[in-house]
């Protein structure tokens, strides 16, 4: 035992005299935001897809961050991943949950049909349930919204579980058409979650 703590010891040094560093974990920064490279949800190991900021008219909302298993550079193979998936939003500034709420359903509304808007609805009721317990986002906020294979649906307000889980991966997709549907809430917002820059 003693042999192989001197091994590791002398391979240790060995390295720091090479001049060579141990790989640190790497994030991306937004905005002052950093988003780590990787996270693991449900035990799975997710990769930062993207990273971006949400702006309307001059001010900065919130910093957000894409999670999949496999980098994904189009909208359909984001809404096809299978597995856990993971959108990081970080609060620039306070915004009372009304108008995050009432800006989340306009953003979803714009983005799917008719009919598609009927079959999640009861599920977009729940989710507005689920903004009626904020009152405010404060600056530095994070909120997680996390696909739970077999669960559905999960948001966390600083790490704390919000309402129930909804279980239809239609939900989950029409969530994240609000960043990568046909008129996203941010256009600048949609290559940068897709990973173009």
């Amino acid at each position: 035992m003693r042999r192989r703590q001197f091994l590791h010891s002398l391979a240790a040094t060995a390295v720091l005299a090479a001049g060579v560093q141990a790989p640190a974990f790497a994030t991306v920064e937004v905005a002052g935001v950093k988003f780590d490279d990787s996270v693991t949800v449900a035990g799975k190991e997710l990769k930062l897809n993207g990273a971006g900021l949400r702006t309307k008219v001059i001010f900065k909302v919130y910093a957000a961050g894409l999670y999949l298993a496999e980098k994904k550079t189009t909208v359909p193979d984001v809404l096809a991943a299978t597995g856990p998936r993971r959108v990081s939003i970080t609060m620039l500034r306070e915004v009372s949950s009304d108008d995050f709420g009432k800006s989340f359903m306009e953003g979803m509304s714009s983005n799917t049909d008719k009919a598609e808007r009927t079959r999640i609805l009861p599920q977009t009721m729940k989710f507005g349930e689920v903004f009626a317990q904020i009152q405010t986002l404060k600056k530095g906020d994070q909120m997680l919204l996390d696909w739970l294979p077999g669960e559905g649906t999960q948001c966390y307000l600083n790490g704390k579980k919000l309402g129930d889980s909804m279980p239809d991966v239609a939900f989950y997709n029409a969530v994240l058409r609000i960043w990568l549907g046909d008129k996203p809430v941010d256009s600048s917002l949609k290559p940068a979650l897709l990973g173009e820059r």
